[in-house]
């Protein structure tokens, strides 16, 4: 029989627990500075400053999210690397400058593993192979679009986001699991390659779903593929380059945090469950939500394994493309 005095000593402790503010929930007195790799107002930067606020006031009285363009996001890489390793810096940045990039630079004055320690991913995402009207419109499927690339190389291109990123890479895997000879058109961003596209100027595109949902409504492009292992909520109707026969392209995109790697561990336990705590409103999931991202948080000790992960399964592509990045 469980006694009264028990049973009161267990209320009472629940009640002291549930009054007293969890240590990772106490913001403390020093500025929280996330650095973002583009220009605001891109995808990435207000997905940032969407969680900075939520952060505010809970780990840190103060969170500003600062922009660092420039080198193809790698000058905000570098100035992470050598900030302040006592949880007031953090890296907030897509997964290719972490996993990609230390396979297409030959010279890389950082190292993802030596030089950062993960803190967690807030999103996922995934890559569209979209057909404009510069392909035939009964060309529907990626089957289809393999027969008309083999019956027309001349014209058997893909327009990219960027020289040496994810979408670049994913167009390799296609090519070579569909023994394809294409050829990467590389655009400075998403915008650019999309304008090409829609003007016929290329037949497909690889770009990020959050950057195609905008066209989808009008019929102006179509999907043929999505690159995730399982099809995207975004776009349900659009089958997986597995479903379409592909079994090796996949390609699940992260956004994460990632801390210099002097950053205490307790410190960087706190700045992963304040993240963690961030994404539990509706308003955050609804805001993921209008650029093709889906919430997806990951913590510390999964995330660093995934980040070790990636990097090793893009060497090997990478390496087959023969691609090196310019400087």
């Amino acid at each position: 029989m469980i006694h009264r005095r028990t049973v009161l000593q267990k209320a009472a402790a629940l009640t002291v627990a549930n009054t007293i503010t969890p240590l990772w929930a106490q913001a403390t007195a020093k500025a929280l500075r996330v650095v973002v790799p583009f220009p605001a107002g891109g995808g990435t930067d207000v997905l940032a400053r969407l969680i900075a606020d939520k952060m505010r006031g809970v780990y840190a009285s103060t969170v500003l999210v600062d922009n660092r363009p420039g080198a193809a996001g790698r000058i905000a890489v570098e100035y992470v690397k050598t900030g302040d390793a006592d949880g007031s810096l953090l890296l907030f940045t897509p997964d290719f400058l972490m996993t990609v990039y230390p396979h297409s630079y030959k010279k890389l004055s950082y190292d993802p593993m030596r030089d950062f320690v993960p803190v967690a991913t807030i999103a996922k995402s995934q890559l569209a192979l979209c057909a404009g009207p510069g392909l035939p419109e009964n060309v529907k499927t990626v089957a289809d679009f393999v027969r008309w690339c083999k019956a027309n190389p001349g014209k058997a291109s893909y327009g990219t986001t960027s020289a040496g990123a994810t979408p670049h890479f994913v167009g390799v895997m296609f090519a070579r699991a569909a023994q394809l000879e294409m050829l990467a058109v590389h655009y400075k961003g998403g915008a650019p390659a999309l304008q090409d596209l829609l003007g016929g100027q290329i037949p497909v595109s690889i770009n990020p779903i959050g950057e195609i949902l905008p066209f989808l409504q009008s019929g102006k492009i179509r999907v043929l593929a999505t690159s995730g292992a399982v099809r995207s909520r975004f776009v349900p109707d659009a089958p997986t380059f597995v479903e379409s026969g592909l079994k090796d392209v996949v390609a699940d995109l992260w956004l994460g945090y990632l801390a210099p790697v002097k950053t205490p561990a307790d410190t960087v336990q706190r700045l992963s469950m304040a993240l963690g705590e961030a994404l539990k409103t509706d308003d955050v999931v609804q805001s993921f939500a209008k650029f093709g991202s889906e919430v997806s948080f990951v913590p510390a000790t999964p995330f660093a394994q995934l980040v070790r992960a990636d990097t090793e399964r893009w060497g090997p592509i990478v390496k087959a493309s023969g691609f090196t990045a310019e400087d």
